[in-house]
C-alpha cells in the first residue's frame, strides 16, 4: 500500500464533482462516495469486464479521504493505492501449487511432479515480480491522472 497526501486549492464539492467527472461509468471506472460528519471518502478502481482483463487491467484500487481545512479554499486529500484482491490471490494461488507439487513430488518419489512444482513455482514468482512492477507503474498513472484532474 502506498500513501499519496497533497493540499489542492479548491472546495470539497468541487473536487468530488471534477472526480465524479472524470472517473464517472462511462471512463470504465467505478467510483463511489461517501459522506462523513468532517470528510467525504472515495473509491476508483477499474472495472473488469472480462476474464481476459483480469491480467492485463490496471489493477490498483485507490481509497481516498478528503478533508476541507479550517483556512480559507484549501482541501486536504489522502489518497491510498491498494493492490486488488484478485491479483494477491492468482499469485497465491501459483507459489502454493508449486510448493505443493514440490513437496508431493518429494514425498512420493516422483520427479515429474517436482519438475511441475518447479515450474509452477517459477512461474509464480515471475508472476509475483511482474505484479510488483506493474503497481509501481500503475500507481504513477494514478498519480498522474489525478494530478491532471485536479489540476496540481
Amino acid at each position: 500500500m502506498k500513501v499519496w497526501n497533497f493540499k489542492v486549492e479548491s472546495d470539497s464539492q468541487a473536487i468530488i464533482k471534477k472526480l465524479d467527472s472524470a472517473f464517472g461509468s462511462i471512463n470504465g471506472f467505478v467510483f463511489d462516495v461517501e459522506n462523513d460528519d468532517n470528510s467525504t471518502n472515495f473509491r476508483v478502481r477499474k472495472r473488469i469486464l472480462s476474464a481476459f482483463q483480469t491480467i492485463l487491467r490496471n489493477h490498483i484500487i485507490a481509497n481516498g479521504k478528503i478533508t476541507q481545512t479550517d483556512t480559507g479554499n484549501e482541501t486536504y486529500v489522502e489518497i491510498s493505492f491498494n493492490q486488488h484482491i484478485l491479483n494477491i490471490l492468482e499469485v497465491s494461488i501459483f507459489l502454493a501449487l508449486g510448493l505443493l507439487t514440490i513437496i508431493f513430488g518429494i514425498i512420493t518419489g516422483n520427479v515429474t511432479a517436482s519438475i511441475f512444482g518447479g515450474i509452477f513455482l517459477v512461474v509464480g514468482i515471475t508472476y509475483l515480480i511482474w505484479v510488483k512492477k506493474e503497481f509501481v507503474r500503475n500507481v504513477q498513472e494514478y498519480k498522474t491522472l489525478f494530478s491532471e484532474i485536479l489540476e496540481l
